[in-house]
């Protein structure tokens, strides 16, 4: 891992910044960006053959936030080798939300969340921002709080579009003056109060919701956002593939389903591993999949985070053989954790 701090801004250098950060909040479609962005910085640059991570610290991060005793910034940033800038100057992001006595490096890592982007040629970025560190809660934080959501992802390009983020990405850079495009919510375990808090006051569309092992309560949080565009179709509509194993959390799966098939939105249940189709988890609006795996490795052993992004709105730049043979029960790889 190499390491490097980014040149400190001189005062002209600074209001230069700023000014440029004037403007870009004028245009139209833009994030607005955080002017106190100018604090953020990348404390780390990991480069591999799947891409390069970034960990940075972001002002608008879950915390530092009053009343609460954390105070790490840092987000973990991931993005693919084969990621580069569209034409469109839109920027696809992925954020997850850990769980319970755990750090976003370790998630990261443990449910191998930067190898499944990798391997579903999504041209995004991921971010794993820090919750609560190492507790046995998931309080969101600065992320509660409205428009939490909208200032953490326009700060995020702001940094990512600094000369020290662009040089450790290279080719890999994200658009300069880069545009909100799809936005993925994924959530472990305890994480689901995050992406709650998030679908409730974020200030942005959020345009998919993916949990894993997740659901152990904020059921009309996610009942109200799918029926938010229950008419609408393709990249238009919400979209939610929720995963679970048992006990509460299966009983809130169904107790969604049964609410959402009573306003309508017909629901994709999968009882056994690969029994539904790749188009069908393409093509649904709210998908239940019941997994036979312990809590801790649902996100990955069957590679369920990166089935997750193959089906979703995101604009893949790169063929896959993903959807080959679509309309038959989909198999089911195996992996296993490190």
């Amino acid at each position: 891992m190499s390491r490097f701090a980014p040149p400190a801004l001189g005062r002209r250098a600074f209001l230069r910044a700023l000014g440029a950060a004037g403007g870009a909040l004028a245009a139209p479609g833009l994030w607005a960006p955080a002017l106190a962005s100018a604090a953020s910085r990348v404390r780390a640059v990991e480069a591999s053959e799947i891409g390069v991570t970034l960990k940075i610290e972001l002002s608008n991060a879950p915390f530092p936030c009053d009343g609460a005793p954390y105070q790490d910034a840092t987000a973990m940033v991931f993005v693919p080798a084969h990621y580069r800038a569209p034409e469109s100057d839109e920027l696809d992001l992925v954020i997850h939300f850990h769980g319970h006595v755990t750090t976003a490096e370790r998630a990261i890592a443990a449910h191998k969340l930067r190898e499944q982007l990798h391997e579903s040629k999504q041209n995004a970025v991921l971010v794993v921002p820090q919750c609560a560190v190492n507790a046995a809660e998931s309080p969101p934080g600065k992320l509660g709080q409205k428009g939490g959501l909208r200032r953490l992802c326009g700060e995020l390009a702001s940094v990512l579009a600094t000369p020290s983020a662009r040089r450790a990405l290279g080719d890999r850079a994200i658009p300069r003056q880069a545009r909100l495009g799809t936005l993925c919510l994924s959530a472990h375990s305890g994480g689901y109060r995050v992406a709650a808090a998030c679908l409730r006051h974020g200030g942005c569309e959020v345009n998919e919701v993916y949990l894993f092992d997740a659901l152990y309560g904020e059921v009309d949080a996610f009942r109200d956002w799918v029926l938010e565009r229950k008419g609408r179709s393709g990249r238009d509509r919400h979209k939610l593939i929720s995963h679970f194993v048992a006990g509460d959390v299966r009983r809130l799966n169904l107790e969604l389903a049964r609410a959402l098939e009573a306003q309508g939105v017909a629901c994709l249940h999968e009882r056994r591993p690969g029994e539904l189709t790749r188009k069908q988890l393409l093509d649904g609006r709210a998908i239940f999949i019941q997994v036979p795996l312990a809590h801790s490795a649902v996100t990955f052993e069957q590679n369920a985070f990166r089935d997750c992004l193959f089906a979703s709105g995101l604009r893949r730049q790169l063929r896959s053989s993903w959807f080959e043979k679509k309309d038959e029960p989909r198999r089911i790889d195996v992996r296993r954790g490190s």
